[in-house]
């Protein structure tokens, strides 16, 4: 098998990999675009702000928060904790990509999300190559882009228009849900997850997301607490 049909394999099978997770980035995104329609934004910036920032959970926040008046303080804490996950995920996939040129890790890095991470480390083990790994991470990453970028230019110029019986709000929780609950395994993570989610529900009617930014540090706060005593090792 050549090197270039390899790689091409590769990449399909990061495609095959992602594509039962974009039904659920579908109306993730579709959410993106309409919500940030009706708060204000043309069609055109409510897309370009998706190509630019490509984060969906941060990119409703920020729209949301904007929309109600929060001081800039508040829009960036937000965003930040939101996004922070992105931090160890950086950190745990960067060894994977060792020796890679910097525009490719500047790409690499630009198309990390949630679901991208996950697949890709399911794949990266039966691929000892450095370029093997990239053509698979591409193939399960740029689907996702893809699918994304459509979706939200689809939302937007529909807009106010489609009908809100739709449900597609239900979308966002449901693929986080699909991502998180199987990364809870150990004492740490159910402590983290209950804490965290507990907080956060209760504080929802708090100003300017201040029940998720609580209940994320006390999740964080909780897991670690919890991990050390009962002898778990954290990964940094």
């Amino acid at each position: 098998m050549s090197g270039q049909t390899r790689l091409r394999d590769d990449f399909l099978a990061g495609a095959r990999a992602v594509a039962p997770v974009l039904i659920g980035v579908l109306p993730f995104a579709l959410i993106a675009g309409v919500v940030a329609v009706r708060l204000g934004l043309s069609p055109l910036a409510a897309s370009g702000l998706s190509v630019l920032v490509f984060a969906g959970a941060s990119q409703l926040a920020a729209i949301q928060l904007i929309h109600d008046g929060a001081p800039l303080l508040i829009i960036l804490v937000t965003v930040f904790f939101i996004n922070a996950r992105f931090t160890m995920y950086s950190a745990s996939i960067a060894p994977h990509f060792r020796g890679a040129r910097a525009r490719t890790k500047a790409m690499i890095g630009y198309l990390l999300t949630d679901q991208a991470y996950v697949l890709g480390l399911y794949g990266f083990s039966d691929r000892p190559e450095l370029a093997r790994r990239i053509a698979f991470y591409l193939g399960v990453a740029l689907p996702l882009w893809l699918c994304w970028q459509v979706a939200t230019v689809v939302g937007a110029v529909a807009g106010s228009r489609l009908p809100e019986s739709w449900g597609l709000e239900f979308g966002i929780p449901l693929t986080f849900m699909a991502m998180i609950v199987p990364s809870i395994t150990d004492k740490g993570t159910v402590a983290a997850a209950l804490v965290g989610g507990a907080l956060a529900v209760a504080g929802h009617a708090l100003p300017w997301n201040l029940g998720l930014i609580l209940g994320a540090l006390a999740g964080i706060a909780t897991g670690m607490l919890v991990s050390t005593l009962a002898g778990d090792e954290v990964q940094s």
